[in-house]
This record gives C-alpha cells, sequence and structure tokens, in this order.
C-alpha cells in the first residue's frame, strides 16, 4: 500500500495490507447486499416518477408541496412500508423518536423497551431519573403521565424473549421500544431477524402492542428493515444513512399509515399534520441523499471492518468481530484507558478532511451523563454517515466510530487513529 500523502508507521502499514487481505470476503458479501438495496431505492425512484419538478422550493405554509409528498412515498417504497415522514425539519434522530413516541402514546400508557437502556439522549425524552435532575418538568414522557418499564438483556447483551413474553402479557404495553444498534454499550446489534423474533414474541401475548423500532445506524446495512418482519413504525436521522451524507439535516418516520399519520399531527398541529410544512429548497438534498444511501453504506461497513480486523491483528478487542455479521454501522473499539480512547478520536480527527488540524478534547454535552469525546471532520457537522469516532468517558473506555463516505479516505482515518496512538506510546507493535 503506497501512502506518498500521510507519514503512517511502516509497521503499521503492513499490518494494514494483512488487514485489507482478510477484509476481501466480507467486501464480497456488502458489495451484494449494497447491489441489491441501490437496485431497491432506485425502482421507487422510478415508481414514483421522480422528476425536476419535485426538487422545486416552496415556502410559507407549504401547501401542496408536491416533491415533499412524493419523497414520503419513495421513502416509504425504499423501506418496505405503507408510509413515510421524510422532513428537513427532524432536527435529530432522536427529534425523530420523540415525534413518535409522543404520536402515538396518550397518558396513561405503558412504554416497554425491551433491549435494556436505551441511548443516552432519549433518557430524558422518556423522564428517567439521573444524577442531574434534567427529568422535571421539561415535557417528558413521564411529565404526561405515560408510564416506562424495560426488559434487561440478557447476561451475553441479547434480547430476553422470555422475559420480553411475560412483561408484555402481564402489562400489555401500548408500544415495545426497541433500539436496534449498540448505542454507547458493547452489547450487540440486533439483526432485523433478531428484532423480528421480539416482534413475534409480542404479538403472541398482546397482539395490539405497537412495535416501534430505533433504527439508527442500521438503514441499508441489510437487505430488508425491521418494518419488512413485522415492526409498526420505525425512525431516524438523515444525517445518518438514509441521507448518503448529502442531506444536510433531517429525519424520518415510517411504518403503518395510521401511526405515521398520527406522528404527523404530533410533528406539526393536530388537523394539519403532514399537509404544512415547506420544503423551503431542501428536496433535491434529501431526495440525492436517498439515492446515494445504499452505496455509502457500503462504504461505511467496509471501512468498519476493516477497522475491526486491523486494531484485533493490533492486539484490541473489537466488536463487532471482524468476520461477524453486521446489522449497523458502528464498529466498537476497547481500548483500555480514557488516553488510548483519547488518542484514537484525535488520530482520527487528524484523517479527516474538514477541521483536520482541530484537537478534540473530551467535555459536557447536553443529553449526556458522562464527557464526550467527539471525533468528526465532516462536511455536515454531526453527520454520522461521514467518518467519525466518539465515546463517553466511561468503562470500557471503548470508542465508537462510524461512518466513512469513500472506503480509501476511511481507510486513511483508521490508520491516522493507530498512528495517533502509537505517537503516544499508546500501542505496541
Amino acid at each position: 500500500m503506497d501512502m506518498p500523502f500521510f507519514k503512517i508507521d511502516k509497521r503499521l502499514i503492513e499490518v494494514s495490507e494483512r488487514a485489507q487481505q482478510s477484509a476481501e470476503k466480507a467486501f464480497e458479501a456488502i458489495e451484494k447486499t449494497t447491489e441489491y438495496n441501490q437496485q431497491k431505492v432506485l425502482a421507487a425512484f422510478i415508481e414514483n416518477r421522480v422528476s425536476e419538478s419535485h426538487f422545486v422550493k416552496t415556502t410559507g405554509y407549504g401547501y401542496g408541496d408536491r416533491g415533499r409528498d412524493v419523497l414520503d412515498s419513495v421513502f416509504a417504497m425504499s423501506m418496505g412500508t405503507e408510509d413515510a415522514l421524510v422532513r428537513h425539519s427532524i432536527v435529530s434522530g432522536t427529534h425523530a423518536i420523540t415525534i413518535a413516541l409522543f404520536g402515538i402514546l396518550r397518558p396513561g400508557d405503558i412504554l416497554l423497551a425491551v433491549t435494556g437502556s436505551p441511548y443516552d439522549t432519549l433518557e430524558q425524552v422518556i423522564g428517567l431519573d439521573d444524577s442531574r435532575g434534567q427529568h422535571s418538568d421539561i415535557g417528558s414522557l413521564r411529565d404526561y403521565g405515560i408510564l416506562y418499564e424495560q426488559v434487561e438483556l440478557d447476561e451475553s447483551g441479547r434480547p430476553n424473549l422470555g422475559l420480553i413474553a411475560d412483561r408484555v402479557e402481564q402489562v400489555k404495553p401500548k408500544a415495545v421500544h426497541i433500539q436496534r444498534s449498540r448505542g454507547y454499550s458493547v452489547r450487540p446489534s440486533l439483526t432485523v431477524a433478531d428484532i423480528e423474533k421480539i416482534v413475534q414474541a409480542v404479538r403472541r401475548k398482546s397482539p395490539e402492542t405497537i412495535v416501534f423500532v430505533d433504527n439508527c445506524y442500521g438503514e441499508f446495512v441489510e437487505r430488508q428493515e425491521p418494518t419488512q418482519v413485522g415492526a409498526d413504525l420505525m425512525a431516524g436521522s438523515l444525517v445518518k444513512n438514509p441521507g448518503g451524507g448529502i442531506a444536510e439535516n433531517g429525519g424520518y418516520i415510517c411504518g403503518r399509515a395510521d401511526l405515521v399519520e398520527q406522528c404527523a399531527y404530533r410533528m406539526t398541529t393536530p388537523g394539519l399534520g403532514r399537509e404544512v410544512g415547506a420544503s423551503l429548497g431542501h428536496n433535491r438534498s434529501l431526495y440525492m441523499g436517498l439515492f446515494n444511501a445504499p452505496h455509502v453504506v457500503g462504504e461505511a461497513l467496509k471501512t468498519a471492518v476493516y477497522c475491526a480486523w486491523l486494531f484485533s491483528m493490533l492486539g484490541y478487542e473489537v466488536t463487532p468481530a471482524p468476520d461477524e455479521i453486521r446489522t449497523d454501522i458502528i464498529q466498537a473499539v476497547k481500548l483500555g484507558s480514557p488516553e488510548a480512547m483519547v488518542a484514537f478520536c484525535q488520530g482520527m480527527q487528524r484523517g479527516a478532511p474538514v477541521d483536520s488540524f482541530v484537537i478534540p478534547e473530551p467535555r459536557d454535552m447536553p443529553g449526556y451523563e458522562n464527557q464526550v469525546i467527539m471525533a468528526a471532520g465532516a462536511f455536515t457537522m454531526g453527520a454520522s454517515i461521514e467518518l467519525s469516532a466518539d465515546a463517553p468517558l466511561r468503562e470500557p473506555y471503548a470508542a465508537y466510530m462510524q461512518g466513512g463516505l469513500n472506503y480509501h479516505s476511511g481507510k486513511i482515518g483508521v490508520l491516522m487513529a493507530a498512528q495517533s496512538m502509537l505517537e503516544k506510546g499508546l500501542l505496541n507493535i
């Protein structure tokens, strides 16, 4: 491997070459899934007769925004769902999830999380106690009288189907919450097949319970999405997978048409729902991002597989393992110390196309209990589909890497992370 523009230790380059050779089989499988998903998305564009007229800017109330409405249809078909809401005005994945939960839940309803504790930023949405007391009177689900319970994962970090079925039978929750990705934990992410088993366990005990999936980081990683195996509703962010590195902001909610309609009334106002909301010229980037998403997700997956092979060869525990089946774009590397974690993130920042000169440091962030370090030299701020790495300063001091608009630059970012650790005397080679 020739590296004329970057100063990488020759020993690391030798390990890198072995890592890439080991990754070739996984790359072939990724390419097949990418091709399938690209055909699926292209067919949705063609079926919905997408034209340049759908990119026209609307302002004001946005009544009759054809581009916005057709985008919903294209997205729904791509995800195998009845309906979808795709909006630039949804500010994050957490916002999309919040709209969905408030859309389908009412005072006195029970929300049952069946994959253990939710992602950090959802704790205050739900109204869980924390040391800062920020759950109090901020408009959380709890403040509106919505009850919350959770079923813990088993000792291996997998969903406990027996306990899930028992608890669903006992409390008959209005909705079940499934988090597909690992978040800031080292438990395995859930495959679509895993989610199907949860859906079946819930349906046997409470057919009316709504199954909701936080699908962040998982879109287009497999050939199917959770809504194609029985989930009723799912949500995510457009600065992650389905925005293809082109959407500048936004989020989506998709699933059963009646539930999506309820979410639309929460998103804007009862009675108006999806009929309002000007696109303000964002439609083109949202369409183009969705079209590019299968390919970009494939590149991110290649970067993750390469990272897993490289750091496992360097002696670190990685999850997923290098040859493990993947269901999201996140690669966790257990680095063992806060110093190594910081060096990893700082090195990855050095390999970014934007803000490479910035030195990330841990800091307090809204919605997180621990300080968090984030490396993200991205064209779109916070875009997790672009190469980034972040981690909370807590055991087991794992860095969570995701994204990569193209594999070739993603590989350099991973090597720069290892080089940074080597330079600081934190990597034995």
